[in-house]
This record gives structure tokens, sequence and C-alpha cells, in this order.
């Protein structure tokens, strides 16, 4: 995989006839990881070069969070923020909420009560619920226990019908809905009224959920993978972490594009 930084001529070149469209994950991207994901906070300056990004192209932020979470922690008027891996997408003008996951808004409510009687009390997990989604964050437990927390919410998911999905250090409890953060990407581009053909989409994420949004990409878009996973990715890129991510925005900002 190649670095985004010294290879940023030869991915630049042709921008001018295919400008770029910016795709974005929140956390491990535009900030580091943490323990606690309440102190996932936007750095001013990062949020300075989103808005000078924004002036220039068209962005979409595209996480896992919640969606008024991650609007409030961006904090930008006139993007497009995809929340919940993509089941719940605003921006100008547009509201999108995945309309077979609504079905399953019930049984998450169900979901969520028995996980927290199994896991209230229990140190270092952490119950996130989002609107179309439950996170379990085991960041904080020890190595040795992990494992049985992650059977405990497969079986919970299995027992729901729900579908499960990993991340850094957490669990997730989605609709089984053929939807993730691939097919939000496509969806945002006709929201966004682009000719896939005719610009240069772009998708930075660090995580595992980002493999369907790199592998949604049209064949001359740029995948850049953050940091990195467990598993194998298709990005064709890679930056180290999210000062590196800073820096090749000022690299694009700094270009006449």
């Amino acid at each position: 995989m190649r670095d985004a930084l010294a290879n940023f001529d030869a991915i630049a070149a042709g921008l001018d006839r295919r400008p770029p469209v910016l795709f974005l994950d929140y956390d491990g991207t535009l900030t580091p990881i943490v323990d606690d994901p309440e102190a996932a906070i936007l750095e001013p300056a990062m949020q300075d070069r989103l808005k000078d990004l924004a002036t220039r192209f068209r962005v979409a932020v595209v996480s896992g969070r919640d969606l008024e979470d991650v609007r409030k922690r961006v904090g930008i008027n006139g993007l497009f923020y995809a929340g919940s891996h993509g089941f719940d997408i605003q921006g100008p003008d547009t509201r999108l909420e995945q309309p077979r996951a609504r079905d399953y808004l019930p049984v998450l409510e169900a979901a969520e009560r028995q996980l927290h009687e199994h896991f209230d009390g229990k140190p270092g997990v952490l119950l996130e619920r989002k609107h179309f989604s439950i996170a379990v964050h085991y960041r904080r437990v020890s190595e040795a226990d992990q494992p049985a927390i992650r059977e405990c919410v497969t079986a919970s998911a299995n027992r729901k019908n729900l579908r499960i999905t990993h991340g850094k250090k957490v669990i997730e409890l989605q609709p089984p809905v053929a939807w993730d953060k691939g097919h939000a990407l496509l969806w945002l581009m006709k929201a966004l009224a682009v000719d896939p053909d005719a610009v240069t989409p772009f998708y930075f994420g660090d995580d595992i959920t980002d493999e369907d949004a790199f592998k949604a990409l049209p064949p001359h878009g740029v995948g850049i993978l953050v940091g990195g996973h467990e598993g194998p990715s298709v990005a064709r890129y890679r930056l180290a972490d999210p000062a590196a991510v800073a820096h090749w925005f000022d690299r694009l900002l700094a270009s006449t594009y």
C-alpha cells in the first residue's frame, strides 16, 4: 500500500479535469482513536480545514456515530452527514432513514435492554445506543475478558436476528439489511448530484467498516486507509494517522484544483 503523502502529486494528477469529492470517516480519521468515545473532539484546526475544503469541494462525513452526534462534533453547516454507518443521512434539503431498518427499531430497543442487564456494572464495558445500532465498546476491558464479551454480544444478536459488525475494540448490532458505508457512499453521490465519471471520489477511513466504502469507489476513485485495522484492505493508499490526514488536506488546499 502506497503512502498518500509521498504520492500526493500522482494522486492529484487529473484533478483539474475530475475535481475531488471527499467522503470522510470521523473517529480515527479526523480525530485520533481514544478510550472514551465522548473524548473524540474535533480539533479547531481540523474543523477550519474542513470549512476551507467545503468552500471548494463537496464534502460528506460518513461515520459509525449517531447522526446527531457526528453533526454536532463536526459542527459545519452545509455538509452531508451519514450516521450509524450510513443508515441515517442528512444534508441540505436531503434526509434518509433507511426504510427497511426502521422496522428493526423495536428489536434494537429489546436488545439494548438485554445488553444493559448483562453489562451494567461490568468494568470497562460501554454501551452506546445509536438510532439504528448498538455499539458495545470494550477497549478498557482486559484482553483475557474480551472474547467473552464478544461471545455475549454475538449471542444477543443471534437471538434478535440482528447483524454484527466488528471495529477497533467495538462490536456493533445493526438491522440485518443490505446497507453499509458503501451503499451510503453511492447514495450520497446521487444526493450530491455528481456524475461519478466526472469527479474523483476520495474516501478516508480507518476501520474494517470503511472497507465497504473503499470497495464501492469507482475504478478511478481513491481509497485512503488511515492507520490500519486487523484485516486486509482494498485501499490503494495509506496515511499514518489523523495528523497525516491534516497534512494531506493542507496539500490539497494549497493546490490550484
